[in-house]
């Protein structure tokens, strides 16, 4: 356990946020360009995290940092920007509760792409639930 919580508590947690951030974020941008709602989401993330690290003194010097795990930071944050900007242009334009969890879908990728490259392996069982995920995808997002 990397912190006071075990993995499935934070995994919990940042599911109820998410949910929290479709709910909140589709009345948000409402009122704005979606891509300005992302920016300001933005800024307030870079804050809350800055005052995290800053709080818990958790700074670390650049250059104890590999140039690999930077590539693969930046590579992550132009992912999560893309994918920040692609989420708040669908709930601008689409029902919260079809746009999250066609979003969603990002777990059954997750699964092929951690298989794939990453040489992780899920059992039977696991991959049963993936489909089923992905099928439940499917079912949420038509409208009936």
């Amino acid at each position: 356990m990397n912190g006071p919580l075990p993995w499935q508590a934070c995994a919990l947690l940042s599911a109820a946020f998410a949910a929290l951030t479709a709910n909140l974020g589709k009345v948000g941008v409402q009122g704005t360009n979606p891509d300005f709602a992302t920016f300001v989401r933005t800024v307030v993330i870079l804050c809350v995290l800055a005052a995290i690290v800053t709080g818990s003194g958790q700074w670390q010097a650049p250059g104890s940092v590999s140039g690999r795990t930077y590539l693969f930071l930046v590579l992550s944050g132009l992912a999560t920007g893309a994918s920040w900007i692609c989420y708040f242009r669908a709930l601008r334009i689409g029902d919260a509760a079809r746009v999250a969890p066609v979003d969603k879908l990002s777990m059954v990728l997750v699964a092929v792409f951690g298989a794939t490259f990453l040489g992780e392996r899920l059992s039977g069982l696991n991959w049963f639930g993936v489909v089923l995920v992905g099928a439940g995808v499917i079912l949420l997002g038509l409208r009936a």
